[in-house]
């Protein structure tokens, strides 16, 4: 029998701007803000049907709230104004997954583009 993913502990750390995730299955993930930004499951993020939005200047970005929709996601609030994204819990747990290569990949589109990220 598969067990449902489902979290079972969300931290919201604002000085280190990092939500720990831990899920059911006994993995923890550390999801800076900026990546949770960046890579928002929202449609102004995702494309309406097209390529990923490319977003930028967020290395400072805060989160002011996390709201809970039903029993499956959450909305996180961040101090720049977005609000639209729904990180479902398999949302959340491929970001997780995939941080590493993710991260990897957006710096290359930003370098691509000719954007420098401040460092942290």
């Amino acid at each position: 029998m598969n067990q449902k993913l489902q979290p079972t502990d969300l931290r919201l750390l604002k000085r280190s701007r990092v939500l720990e995730v831990s899920f059911n299955n006994g993995e923890t993930f550390a999801l800076p803000f900026e990546y949770l930004r960046c890579f928002s499951p929202s449609a102004e993020v995702r494309g309406h049907g097209g390529p990923m939005q490319l977003v930028t200047g967020k290395e400072d970005v805060g989160i002011t709230a996390i709201e809970p929709i039903g029993q499956y996601a959450v909305r996180l609030v961040f101090d720049d104004g977005h609000d639209t994204g729904l990180y479902s819990w398999d949302v959340l747990y491929e970001l997780g997954i995939g941080q590493a290569e993710n991260w990897r990949d957006y710096l290359d589109r930003l370098d691509a583009e000719g954007y420098s990220r401040r460092p942290d």
